[in-house]
């Protein structure tokens, strides 16, 4: 075994572990930097001593903690780390990434007044014939673009939003600072989709490549629907954490 290497671990673990240990370690120094590509399943093999099996099992363990990504035919490269919001309470996107010290910005690519669809008008108990704000948003993360948001809100709203910047606002700091709207809850679904060519361009990723979409309604505190939207983030910069705690029994 290669002790230059694995000397500093407990000599115990087994052998995958310490492999798993020191390319962590060295991941996180910067010997491996983002993007950077590692030696083979081989080369490594023959850097640490020990077998392929050995090698891929460390890689895997890297892997499913997300610090790695595999590419058929090219190889094991270094992940970039991930944005991530915890959705265990109500936060707009910009709030919650300002809060652990993230740089945001937006780009608002549109900004209009539409006919409600049957679908817009149900979520937001308006009337077929009400007419709501359409905004489409890019959502950059310290420069990065991390995800793309369809809003709808109903039109006195949406008028009244003209007049603030929402390049530099969190829509749900302008509801409730700016037009004294507060907020109660929303209701969530997320899946999974792929990027098309549009949302390929906006996120600047590759066309199929994994996003996670999240449809959101979001509730004033009478509990009243006022939002509305779909939110598609790239699947290679951000996810989403939630806590749960196991119900005690009686």
């Amino acid at each position: 075994m290669n002790q230059a290497l694995l000397n500093k671990v407990d000599g115990e673990r087994p052998l995958y572990d310490q492999v798993y240990q020191t390319l962590l370690q060295q991941i996180g120094d910067g010997t491996y930097p983002v993007q950077h590509k590692l030696p083979s399943e081989k080369e490594l093999s023959e850097l640490f001593n020990v077998s392929r099996i050995t090698i891929r099992q460390a890689l895997t363990q890297l892997q499913l903690e997300h610090l790695v990504y595999k590419i058929q035919g090219k190889g094991t490269f270094v992940s970039a780390p991930k944005t991530f919001q915890n959705i265990s309470q109500l936060q707009g996107f910009a709030e919650a990434m300002r809060n652990m010290g993230h740089e945001v910005f937006n780009i608002v690519k549109e900004f209009r007044f539409i006919p409600a669809t049957p679908q817009i008008a149900s979520k937001l108990k308006l009337s077929v014939t009400s007419t709501v704000v359409e905004i489409k948003r890019i959502r950059l993360v310290d420069r990065k673009p991390v995800s793309f948001e369809l809003t709808y809100l109903p039109e006195a709203i949406g008028v009244a939003l003209q007049q603030i910047n929402l390049s530099t606002r969190d829509v749900f700091l302008a509801l409730e600072e700016d037009l004294a709207i507060p907020l109660g809850h929303a209701d969530l679904n997320i899946d999974a989709t792929l990027a098309d060519e549009t949302l390929s361009e906006l996120l600047q990723v590759d066309i199929n490549a994994p996003l996670l979409r999240v449809e959101r309604l979001t509730h004033n505190h009478e509990g009243h629907p006022i939002d509305f939207e779909y939110l598609y983030f790239s699947g290679e910069n951000f996810q989403y954490r939630l806590r749960v705690d196991r119900k005690k029994s009686k």
